[in-house]
């Protein structure tokens, strides 16, 4: 599917907040309904649209610590690595990543026990070779869409 101007638009309204009306997107970008409708449905059916979701602010809900960890995993594990700590409640996301690293691990806490706990499990896992950890003190910018 070739994405165009218009689609761009749809994506960008969406991803500044989801729970917008198709009537709502037609209006801010000056199309019709069915317009919309129709734009958005190709662009679910081709899965560039993957999902509606919701932006929490987690600090607002006690979890004050966001860490980034960087993680090396033996050869032939990291699938098996990176969906064991994917299960885990404080992980926001898992990447695959190039450089020094296999790994990269972005996950919140409340309080550095938490964190501590989190960290030195992890460093048990078979296969697990070395982490390094990163605390993030202010977030610049976050969950905007490229164009």
């Amino acid at each position: 599917m070739k994405i165009d101007d218009t689609d761009l638009k749809i994506l960008n309204f969406l991803a500044n907040n989801s729970r917008l009306s198709y009537r709502q997107i037609a209006k801010n970008i000056g199309l019709n309904v069915v317009t919309v409708i129709n734009r958005m449905k190709k662009l679910e059916e081709n899965n560039i649209i993957i999902k509606y979701g919701v932006n929490v602010d987690y600090e607002k809900l006690g979890y004050d610590l966001k860490i980034l960890i960087d993680l090396r995993v033996a050869k032939g594990k990291l699938f098996e690595v990176e969906n064991k700590i994917a299960k885990h409640r404080n992980v926001l996301a898992v990447y695959d990543v190039t450089g020094n690293f296999d790994v990269l691990i972005v996950a919140c806490f409340k309080n550095r026990k938490a964190m501590d706990n989190f960290i030195k499990k992890i460093q048990t896992y078979d296969f697990v070779e070395r982490t390094e950890t990163k605390l993030v003190l202010n977030t610049i910018k976050e969950n905007s869409l490229l164009f």
